[in-house]
């Protein structure tokens, strides 16, 4: 059944900084600044929606695999074009991994299926963008 999200954002009448919560009032609000001054911009939180919608599916996916995940880190890196719009024509994570029971092919499979499957923030973005995607088991 599909399901239906509602965010709301309200101008704080400085600059370009917003206040940012969904419309359900048990919500938390977010700042929001189009210049990254004093919060991350409207393409850096792009960024940190697929980095956490990924990251999410990750940990629900070594739940399965039984791996008891101690530590994850998320890096994206994100290529702008200089025209108008400046969307994004390349998109690259890289995650990084630790956990008991934890080996490379886990790391790998785990982040592949979130990825090319799972991930709805990287699903919902423009076909043409390129995805690129690594992981690295630490200690």
């Amino acid at each position: 059944m599909p399901s239906r999200r509602s965010v709301s954002l309200e101008w704080c009448r400085e600059g370009l900084k917003f206040a940012a919560r969904g419309t359900e009032p048990e919500t938390p609000s977010i700042q929001i600044d189009g210049d990254n001054d004093s919060a991350p911009g409207p393409m850096l939180l792009l960024l940190l929606a697929c980095a956490s919608c990924a990251a999410s599916d990750v940990v629900l996916i070594m739940k399965k695999m039984k791996v008891d995940l101690k530590r994850l880190r998320v890096t994206v890196d994100g290529l702008r074009r200089d025209e108008e719009p400046r969307r994004y024509t390349e998109v690259t994570l890289h995650f990084a991994l630790a956990g008991d029971g934890l080996d490379q092919k886990k790391a790998d499979r785990s982040v592949a299926l979130s990825v090319s499957k799972y991930c709805s923030a990287l699903a919902s973005l423009a076909p043409d963008i390129a995805i690129a995607y690594s992981a690295t088991v630490e200690e």
